[in-house]
């Protein structure tokens, strides 16, 4: 399946896209499907990702990083996407934590992560969301107060991935200002061995090798140094973790839909129930072109946030990423409900690899947020149509 990308890309993009691909290839459905029918970790391809230096291609130099943006690490994950072994962590340890600590961190932050972030031998998860306020950041009740010169954290999180395997956690919470008397947010790291720092695992029907967690935080103590950053600049940190978060969510949804849609291809190439291949009859070609196209425009938007988040165009970035988490989202659930129904009864087998994949692609519509919350996003901030809230 041909995919027209060269004119965009550089030749080292275009180099890496084939290094990452071949790793993939090498892993493929097979391998994840076999992680998470025995209730084991990715390990492996993490560890193996993270030796060829993909895993913290976005991380500065200095620090045992790449020293590349999100373009590069958005073509990791949709090339592992693709090949059927997507890495879902990558989008939080080194998209969303590795990001915020290296433009916001101290230096003794910097030191004592990103190089491991970036060797895979430290994983970080981020805890933002809380249940009883979705996808309404301002209704964030994890509170930080201060002690001395500790921080007291009290509040809970859901649908937290990796909890498990993670080394520390970031928090969002919020703390008091002291002249308005306003809560702000702010972001902690937060040990995984720290006192008061509880977690329970949510049983999904999402079948994936990354666990999700429900985090109680019981007045979990932390010294100074766990606040990330300038208390006084905490939504601007939050919206640098959260513009690469949509970014390699749209990632993760493009690599997704690729998979599928490549599964489909190749099977309406080949069966054949009556004169000709059944990729003959318009019925089976049209939607599985309509697919592919969704999928290409899709990757053109994720390509144009990446560029205008690395260039330091925080604003627009912010739209663009919206966007193409928002058609990467539709892309991928429509990618994998075509490819699924292309196979017939065979696309709900094991033996093909899809059926799973009915559940997973809606991740990409719901998390990091809503659909819903992109519309409202654009209505307000691109068309500038008032607030129903």
């Amino acid at each position: 399946m041909s995919t027209a990308r060269t004119a965009l890309e550089t030749e080292e993009h275009q180099a890496l896209r084939a290094a990452v691909a071949a790793l993939g290839k090498r892993y493929g459905r097979d391998y994840m499907t076999t992680v998470i029918r025995e209730g084991k970790h990715t390990d492996e391809l993490w560890a193996e990702a993270a030796k060829l230096g993909y895993l913290g291609v976005n991380l500065p130099e200095e620090y045992g990083g790449g020293g590349g943006g999100m373009a590069e690490l958005s073509i990791v994950l949709e090339e592992l996407g693709a090949a059927g072994s997507p890495l879902l962590m990558m989008i939080v340890s080194p998209a969303i934590c590795g990001t915020v600590i290296a433009r916001f961190g101290t230096e003794d932050q910097k030191r004592t992560w990103l190089p491991g972030l970036a060797d895979g031998s430290l994983t970080m998860a981020f805890g933002i969301t809380e249940p009883d306020a979705g996808s309404n950041s301002h209704r964030i009740t994890t509170t930080a107060r201060r002690d001395g010169d500790d921080w007291v954290l009290t509040g809970r999180k859901v649908f937290v991935s990796g909890v498990d395997i993670a080394d520390a956690t970031l928090i969002v919470g919020r703390t008091e200002d002291a002249r308005s008397g306003k809560l702000k947010p702010c972001l902690f790291i937060v040990p995984r061995d720290a006192p008061g720092f509880g977690r329970n695992q949510i049983d999904m029907e999402l079948h994936a090798p990354e666990k999700q967690f429900e985090l109680v935080l019981d007045d979990v103590r932390l010294p100074a140094d766990a606040l990330v950053g300038d208390e006084d600049a905490g939504l601007l940190q939050l919206f640098a973790g959260l513009n690469p978060e949509r970014i390699m969510t749209a990632a993760f949804g493009i690599g997704m839909g690729r998979f599928a849609l490549g599964r489909a291809v190749e099977y309406a190439r080949t069966r054949q129930v009556w004169k000709d291949p059944i990729g003959a009859h318009q019925a089976i070609a049209h939607p599985l072109a309509t697919a592919h196209i969704d999928l290409e425009l899709s990757r053109l938007m994720m390509q144009k946030a990446a560029r205008l988040y690395d260039e330091g165009d925080d604003i627009g970035a912010g739209e663009a990423a919206n966007m193409a988490k928002y058609a990467a989202g539709e892309a991928c659930v429509k990618a994998v409900d075509q490819a699924v129904h292309t196979l017939g009864g065979n696309g709900l087998t094991r033996e093909y690899g899809l059926a799973s994949l009915i559940t997973a692609s809606r991740v990409a519509r719901i998390a990091p947020v809503s659909r819903e919350m992109i519309l409202n996003y654009v209505s307000h901030q691109s068309l500038g149509l008032p607030k129903s809230y």
